[in-house]
């Protein structure tokens, strides 16, 4: 899982068939070595721009979209409240 925060939207008025009904999100980064890329990311549960999410990468997404052969390679699977007391 990685942790990034949502910072646009992704319009794509021509794509393939099974993409059709998706929201898709950039997304940035925000901890690890992957600190700051950014990614498209399918937005299965509502987030909004500016939110910290829980991302899902390769098989995991495809199946939080519950189809296997669907071109997904990133999906938000959570969005984050707060941090961990912990971390601090």
């Amino acid at each position: 899982m990685l942790i990034g925060r949502l910072i646009d939207n992704v319009w794509a008025t021509r794509k393939a068939e099974s993409l059709n009904g998706l929201k898709f999100m950039m997304a940035e980064l925000t901890g690890g070595q992957h600190q700051n890329e950014r990614l498209v990311v399918a937005d299965l549960i509502g987030a909004g721009i500016g939110e910290r999410v829980l991302i899902v990468c390769g098989s995991s997404a495809r199946k939080m979209v519950g189809d296997d052969t669907i071109p997904v390679d990133a999906a938000v699977i959570g969005i984050i409240d707060e941090d961990c007391p912990c971390d601090s």
